[in-house]
């Protein structure tokens, strides 16, 4: 067991360097181009705030939290009076993007130990995160202990066919071994969620799921109907990969 927590933690600081790279670049490639990614952001962000007031108002000075909030995340355009946004890496992006970082307060921490008392918000957000990090199970569990109760929760995460979830196991193993190569995909990631493991995220937590869907149909279409690059393309023919996995939830 010990083992496998040490492989863990190795792999999400290997996905941190590596989102931290990747930012890096691009925040010099959309240089001049702010206000163009400011209106994307705006729109995905109204999207997400108008789903959580299918269920119930969001207030104007509800405290918001995002978990993971990374480079562009929901909570920079998300209209909150006192939004907060947490990623581990939260003080380079503030370098890297100030002009939309500057629209929630950052504090840069781990989601699986959050430094808020619990039941300090009344809406948290965690956007396609926990796959990324050390330990998914923990930061659910954080997402709920931080939220009010009647607060809601909005969730995400990727999903792939059982096929990727072991090919990912298999990475891990041998990166753990200290062989140097490595695949990027499985680089970026500490896992790669089945939807069965996705939804057991939930299991004993006290969250009424409200609502939770996954686009895997739509994924294996798309795949289908697109020209194949590569390998990994025909791959995703058979095997889906990259699905969405959504989830909106109350604190009981």
């Amino acid at each position: 067991m010990a083992w496998k927590d040490e492989t863990r933690r190795k792999l999400a600081q290997r996905a941190l360097e590596r989102q931290l790279a990747y930012q890096q670049l691009k925040a010099e490639h959309v240089r001049g181009r702010e206000e163009e990614i400011i209106t994307a952001m705006t729109r995905t962000s109204r999207r997400v705030r108008d789903l959580l007031e299918t269920f119930q108002p969001v207030k104007p000075d509800a405290r918001v939290i995002e978990v993971g909030s990374g480079a562009h995340g929901l909570i920079f355009c998300f209209g909150s009076q006192h939004g907060i946004g947490v990623d581990p890496l939260a003080v380079s992006y503030g370098n890297f993007f100030p002009r939309w970082q500057r629209g929630a307060q950052t504090v840069a921490a781990v989601g699986e130990s959050l430094p808020f008392a619990d039941g300090s918000f009344d809406v948290v957000l965690c956007d396609n995160v926990v796959d990324h990090a050390e330990s998914p199970k923990r930061i659910v569990s954080e997402l709920a202990r931080i939220l009010v109760p009647g607060g809601l929760l909005y969730f995400t995460v990727n999903v792939h066919h059982r096929v990727y979830a072991v090919a990912a196991g298999v990475h891990a193993s041998w990166r753990a071994a200290g062989i140097p190569f490595e695949i990027g995909p499985f680089a970026d990631h500490t896992t790669h969620l089945t939807l069965e493991a996705a939804e057991d995220l939930f299991q004993n937590l006290p969250l009424q799921i409200l609502s939770a869907r996954s686009n895997i149909e739509e994924t294996r279409a798309r795949a289908r109907k697109q020209p194949p690059r590569h390998a990994g393309d025909r791959l995703k023919r058979l095997f889906f990969k990259n699905a969405l996995y959504e989830v909106v939830a109350r604190r009981a």
